[in-house]
């Protein structure tokens, strides 16, 4: 999300330059859904950040101190196969563009996490025009933190209230201004970016009005980080939706497709969550793996069975 977003880069090409990053030994291991590490990377974090020499200027405040540990970032009971995406300490040589970009995401990231918090203040201010009253609040920031790796970045224009960066202000200040006002018309939703198509299947289960379903699906949405953008590729490919520039819109074919079929469980993030749901009693003991693939069986047949007499209505 974070590639597309800031580089443009398409989901699979992201997804290929962090694995040939992870084959020329530069970064961990790509296809993980944790964003936590486990207690036995700490001891090496020293030494991996040793080996970050083109951030130096960051890494230079964090040596010869005790690195902080937090159960933000260390924590064994969060890791499930792999820990989080992080730098080896290997010197990255002969990198393409795309690749640097990449790894300077997962660089700062790193540094990031053992920098003190951002400390701010949280400002409303109450202003006058005349007689009109102004109202704005946002956060004033009094030490910047973390925040200094990533001060180039540009901030969000339509960041929340609580979000928005304000300067400093002084209790009675006041000076010459400027009123304008502007006439807008509100507009529909934007389409879809591959990075904002991700963060839908990423929290699909929000969707669902079935509460145990939705909590089934809180962990994963639509597919798994390592999966989603071979399903945005394969929809690319069958034609059932085009870019352009950034922005994501259906072909007619898949306009048709979904037209065409009229059972609403093969459109819903439902089917996904009532999967995970019986995936999630199997694990606990509670669900027998036969009886799910029996369950699953009929569960397709059904599907077909009324798929195939709608559209036989339909001849």
């Amino acid at each position: 999300m974070e590639c597309n977003r800031k580089y443009g880069y398409s989901a699979d090409d992201t997804l290929k330059t962090i694995q040939s990053l992870y084959e020329k030994k530069i970064t961990t291991y790509p296809r993980v859904d944790t964003t936590f590490l486990s207690d036995d990377i700490y001891p090496k974090c020293p030494g991996i950040l040793k080996g970050l020499k083109d951030y130096a200027q960051f890494t230079a405040p964090l040596e010869g101190q005790k690195l902080p540990k937090s159960k933000k970032v260390f924590d064994n009971s969060k890791v499930t196969d792999h820990h989080a995406i992080i730098p080896t300490g290997v010197y990255p040589n002969n990198l393409s563009q795309q690749e640097r970009a990449v790894f300077d995401l997962i660089a700062r990231r790193f540094i990031a996490v053992f920098y003190p918090d951002c400390l701010y203040a949280q400002t409303t201010v109450l202003g006058k025009a005349g007689r009109a009253e102004f109202k704005t609040t946002g956060r004033e920031i009094l030490k910047p933190g973390w925040r200094v790796l990533f001060e180039k970045e540009k901030s969000d224009d339509k960041a929340d209230d609580d979000e928005r960066i304000l300067p400093q202000f002084t209790v009675d200040e006041s000076g010459p201004h400027l009123p304008e006002l502007q006439e807008k018309w509100t507009t529909p939703p934007k389409p879809y970016t591959e990075a904002t198509l991700l963060r839908a299947m990423e929290t699909a289960g929000k969707l669902v009005n079935d509460e145990e379903l939705r909590d089934a699906m809180k962990e994963n949405g639509i597919g798994r980080p390592s999966t989603r953008a071979a399903i945005i590729e394969t929809l690319y490919k069958r034609g059932y939706m085009r870019k352009e520039k950034k922005n994501l819109y259906p072909t007619p074919t898949g306009t048709g497709l979904i037209d065409l079929i009229h059972e609403e469980l093969l459109k819903s993030a439902e089917l996904t969550g009532i999967w995970e749901k019986h995936l999630r009693e199997i694990e606990r003991g509670k669900y027998q793996p036969a009886q799910f693939m029996d369950d699953l069986k009929q569960m397709v047949t059904t599907l077909v069975h009324d798929v195939l007499a709608d559209n036989s209505s339909r001849l």
